[in-house]
C-alpha cells in the first residue's frame, strides 16, 4: 500500500469535518455526533458508497480508486477545482515515478529572465521549486528588506526571519496561502524528498506552519495581495501575481503589482532611488545559520538586479 493513502485519508476526513448535513443538504442520521461535520457513513451515502467501502478508502486499505469514485467523493464534499486536482494526485501516488532529474540544480529560463528585466519599475522575483530564489530585481530586495540573493529560500525567509512578519503587514493571510500551497506541491510531488524535509523542519521550527499545515487547506499560485510596512517610505500595497511557461511549470515569475497613479505607484521610483544611495539604512538579517544562507548576518549589500541568474540551488 503507498504510503501516501494516509495523506489521501486525512485530506478526506478534513473535508468531511468542515461540512455539516445541513451544508451538504441532508438531514443528520440520529444519534449522538462525535465529529464536527459529516459522518463517514453521511458522506457514503452522499457519495453513493457503501459505508465499508468508504470506510477503505479513508483508513487507507483500498488498492484502488477509480474516477467515478473519486469523482463522486469531490461532488459530495462539494471541492472547489483545486481541491479536486489535489484530491487525485493524492489518490494515484503507485502511477508516479520518480524523476532523475528532479534533484539536480535548476537554472533559471531565459525566456523568464528577459522578461524580468522589462519590469525593472516594479518588484518582481522568479521562484524556482520549493521556493528557492533563481533571480530577482532590486527593487524586490529593496521592498522586502532582504537581499534573496539567487539560491535562497524564500519559504525559510518568509516563515523563519522574523523582518517578514514586520515587514508583511497582512503576514497571517499571505504566510496561510504559502503553506497551502506547499501542501498542494507535497501531493503534486509526493516523492520530493526536499520537499518534505523543508515542510519537517518549517513544521518543527514554527507554530504557525503546523496549524495551518493540520487545515489541510490547499492553494495554487495564485494572486495574493501583499501589503509591506516600509520603514522609509510607509505602507505598500501589491498585488502579487505569479506567470509561469508552459514547457517549465516549475518556475514562476513573480510580479508584484500596483494599481496605476496610487501612493505605491508613485513612491517606488523613489524607493529605487534611495535604495541605491550608499546612505540608505540596510535592514538587519539573521545569519546563514538561521536562514540556510550565505548572507552575512546584519549586513545587506546594495540591491541589485542580479547578472548571475543561474546560479543552482
Amino acid at each position: 500500500m503507498p504510503a501516501d493513502r494516509s495523506a489521501l485519508g486525512a485530506f478526506l476526513r478534513s473535508r468531511r469535518d468542515r461540512l455539516t448535513p445541513a451544508q451538504a443538504g441532508i438531514d443528520a442520521f440520529p444519534g449522538p455526533r462525535r465529529v464536527p461535520g459529516l459522518r463517514k457513513e453521511e458522506l457514503a451515502v452522499l457519495a453513493g458508497l457503501s459505508a465499508d467501502h468508504y470506510s477503505r478508502i479513508e483508513q487507507g486499505r483500498q488498492q484502488t480508486l477509480t474516477d467515478e469514485v473519486l469523482d463522486a467523493l469531490a461532488r459530495a464534499l462539494r471541492l472547489d477545482d483545486l481541491e479536486r486536482a489535489h484530491l487525485r494526485d493524492l489518490a494515484a501516488p503507485a502511477r508516479r515515478t520518480a524523476n532523475p532529474g528532479w534533484e539536480a540544480p535548476q537554472r533559471a529560463d531565459p525566456g523568464l529572465l528577459r522578461l524580468m528585466t522589462t519590469l525593472d519599475h516594479v518588484p518582481a522575483l522568479l521562484l524556482g521549486r520549493r521556493g528557492e530564489v533563481l533571480a530577482r530585481n532590486a527593487l524586490l530586495a529593496a521592498v522586502l528588506g532582504h537581499e534573496m540573493a539567487p539560491g535562497a529560500s524564500f519559504l525559510r525567509w518568509l516563515f523563519l526571519d522574523p523582518s517578514s512578519r514586520r515587514r508583511i503587514v497582512n503576514w497571517p493571510d499571505y504566510a496561510s496561502a504559502a503553506v497551502g500551497a506547499m501542501r498542494y506541491e507535497t501531493g503534486r510531488h509526493p516523492r520530493d524528498r526536499r520537499l518534505a524535509a523543508l515542510v519537517a523542519d518549517l513544521r518543527r521550527r514554527d507554530p504557525d506552519v503546523e496549524r495551518w499545515w493540520e487545515d489541510h487547506a490547499v492553494t495554487d499560485r495564485t494572486s495574493v495581495p501583499k501589503q509591506i510596512a516600509h520603514p522609509v517610505f510607509g505602507t505598500l500595497v501589491f498585488a502579487i501575481e505569479a506567470l509561469t511557461v508552459p514547457h517549465d511549470p516549475e518556475q514562476r515569475l513573480v510580479v508584484y503589482t500596483v494599481e496605476p497613479g496610487s501612493s505605491t505607484a508613485r513612491a517606488l521610483p523613489l524607493l529605487a532611488s534611495w535604495a541605491a544611495s550608499p546612505d540608505a539604512e540596510p535592514d538587519a538579517e539573521p545569519g546563514a545559520d538561521e536562514l540556510g544562507t550565505e548572507t552575512p548576518a546584519g549586513r545587506r549589500s546594495r540591491p541589485r538586479l542580479d547578472d548571475d541568474a543561474t546560479h543552482g540551488q
